[in-house]
Order: C-alpha cells, then structure tokens, then sequence
C-alpha cells in the first residue's frame, strides 16, 4: 500500500497553501515518460515512410491524433490531475473519462499499427515481433478480442465493477490496484473504441449502422452509473471523507460533480459519433438515391 502522491500533495497543500500546493504536483515518473517518448519516436518514425508512400493514408491529422494521445495520457497520469484524483471524486472522474473516451479513440485515429511496426529497427520487426504478430493464435485471440459484442461486454462490466464501492476503495488505498483499474479503463477503451473507429487496416466486422444502437447502449450504462453517483444520498467512497477537503467542497457535492461529470461529457463523446455515423448514412443513402433517379 502506497500513499506517496497523496502524502506529498498534503504537504504541498501545507507549505504553499492549497491551490498552488495542488498544481505543483507533477511527476516525472520514468514508468510513464520514457515509454510515452518511445512511442512517440517509433511512431513518427513509421508514419514518415508510409506518409511519403501513401500520404492520403496516412496524412498529417493522423500524427496529431496519436501525438495528442501521448499528451492526454501523460496529462492523466503525470499531471496534478493525478494527486488531485486522491482528494476529490470529481477529478478521479476526470482522469477516467480521458482513460477510456480520450486516449483510445485518439490513439486508434493515429492508424497506429503500420506505423508502429515501420518504426520499429528491422531486426526487432523481423526475429522478434514479426513471428509474433503472424501467429495463427494471436490472430485468432485478436479476432475474437475486436469482435463488437465482446468489445462491449468488456467495456460495460469494467466501468461497472470499479465504479462498485469496495473495488474504487481497494483501487483508492492501493497504488498497485489503481494501478490496475488504469489498465483495465484503458485496454477496455480500446476495446470499445475499436469497432467505432475501426483503425485501418482492420475489417468491419458489423454493418456501419449497428454502431448507432451500441453507442446508445454504452451512454445508457454511462447515464445510469452518472444518475447513481449523483441521486445517492450517502457517500459512496468512503475514503474522500477521510481526506483534506479542497475549496470547501463537501463529499456529497463532490460526488455529485463527479457524476455530473460522467454524465455530460461522457454523454457528448458517445453522441457525437452517432451523429456523425448517422449524417454518413443518411448522405450515402442519399447519393444512391439520386443514382438511381438518373438511371
């Protein structure tokens, strides 16, 4: 059990006063850095090549997607909003909402696989990772694990189960196990967002239009565990209770903000697809029917 980044905050919090004491809480966690720089470097170096050999493929929104990525995951879980997560619900929220419906469609825009792979040092491509990445297994696993209803499963019955108060409280005492409610919101984001996106060159596995009702389906959830945070009349995690109170917020305002905050935004990152899913559709419903009245 770790309360590193909560200890320091408080003293911050003590030294220089509560506000200023929060935003010097930045980290430089190599863990963090170091595997955000590589990714960065090996990307930009892929994307270069297949840029110049298929630049409508690979154009230059696309490395500011994945660069993007890089940046919001670092802001997650390098900035103040980190510290600030052990002491108010409200910014734990925050940093999830970009865990699992920021940095994974983000990331999946940036088409990351060729360019990863092309980045990577011939010799790694060749013995180690290509052999790899041509296994019958994983390929199979990979299929199975991007299938639309497993996506879905995956992604509901993780946002569910850590938001159940003893594991938020086993994560919220535990760096190892916030640790791994982070990999959970994150690998499941991915998850999810993978038959949205549909990062090239994967295959749709469903029509395009079934990702209207499974976007619906995701915010229901979303709407109903934000409706829970914000309607219950006790404090769910204990824990923030027995922590500095920040600005004068009690526990229960802070956890109605924070399902305030699982509500609108993480309502508008559903949506927002489903818009423009549907405006897609209904222009190539459109142009075949002008077709049509032509021939």
């Amino acid at each position: 059990m770790s309360h590193g980044p909560q200890f320091e905050i408080e003293q911050n919090i003590h030294r220089s006063g509560a506000i200023p004491g929060v935003f010097q809480s930045w980290t430089s966690d190599p863990w963090i850095i170091i595997p955000l720089l590589l990714a960065s470097s090996i990307y930009l170096r892929g994307w270069r090549e297949l840029h110049r050999r298929l630049p409508r493929r690979f154009a230059v929104w696309r490395l500011i997607a994945f660069q993007a990525d890089l940046l919001t995951l670092f802001l997650a879980l390098a900035s103040p909003l980190h510290p600030l997560a052990e002491l108010l619900l409200q910014f734990h929220m925050i940093q999830h909402l970009l865990l699992m419906m920021v940095v994974p469609p983000l990331l999946l825009l940036g088409a990351p696989i060729l360019p990863l792979l092309r980045g990577l040092p011939r010799p790694v491509l060749q013995h180690g990772l290509g052999p790899f990445f041509a296994s019958t297994t994983l390929q199979r696993l990979g299929r199975f694990l991007t299938h639309p209803i497993v996506c879905l499963v995956a992604f509901t019955v993780s946002t569910v189960a850590w938001h159940v108060p003893s594991l938020y409280e086993l994560a919220l005492r535990s760096e190892f196990w916030h640790d791994v409610q982070h990999i959970f919101f994150l690998s499941t984001g991915l998850l999810f967002w993978w038959p949205v996106v549909q990062p090239w060159p994967s295959r749709l596995r469903w029509p395009r239009w079934t990702m209207i009702p499974y976007l619906l389906f995701a915010d229901i959830q979303n709407t109903a565990l934000s409706a829970f945070l914000i309607f219950s009349e006790r404090v769910l995690y204990p824990t923030y209770a027995a922590v500095p109170r920040l600005w004068g917020i009690t526990v229960l305002d802070d956890q109605a903000a924070a399902g305030a905050i699982m509500w609108v935004p993480g309502s508008v990152i559903f949506l927002v697809p489903v818009a423009v899913i549907a405006i897609r559709l209904l222009d190539l419903a459109a142009n075949a029917l002008c077709n049509e009245e032509r021939r």
